[in-house]
């Protein structure tokens, strides 16, 4: 868990923050069976072989485990990928180990779309725990 006085919420931030500085707050209601839901259509990245800028829309869920993802620090960390070269399928595999991390969700699916560019669209979905085998 964050230091108090390393947090986002409450404190006046202008710039975007790395993975590390994502805010939880704690969730009390283990009992209860819920599913979080973050969505934006304004995430973007930079092709790493172009140097273009991509357009994203990210849907992200998660059931909670015993903390929950801050809405001011996700903003200012989806920020933090505004000058990054990545591809699509980069990104959605970072966002989910970095959200993870920060979090201890019971279950959690980044679905990522990468908006058209040279009459292709492309979608990634990561989910942890991973599926596989299942």
């Amino acid at each position: 868990m964050q230091q108090e006085d390393k947090r986002v919420l409450g404190r006046e931030t202008r710039g975007p923050i790395g993975a590390e500085q994502l805010d939880t707050v704690p969730w009390n209601h283990a009992d209860t069976d819920a599913v979080v839901e973050f969505s934006t259509d304004e995430l973007t990245a930079i092709c790493p072989v172009t140097g273009q800028p991509d357009f994203y829309e990210l849907k992200l869920s998660y059931r909670p485990g015993p903390r929950l993802l801050e809405s001011k620090a996700m903003k200012l960390y989806l920020w933090s990928f505004r000058d990054r070269g990545m591809f699509a399928e980069d990104m959605a595999a970072t966002l989910l180990k970095d959200l993870v991390a920060a979090c201890d969700p019971v279950e959690m699916t980044v679905d990522l779309t990468q908006q058209v560019r040279g009459g292709l669209k492309i979608r990634t979905v990561v989910r942890h725990p991973s599926t596989e085998g299942a």
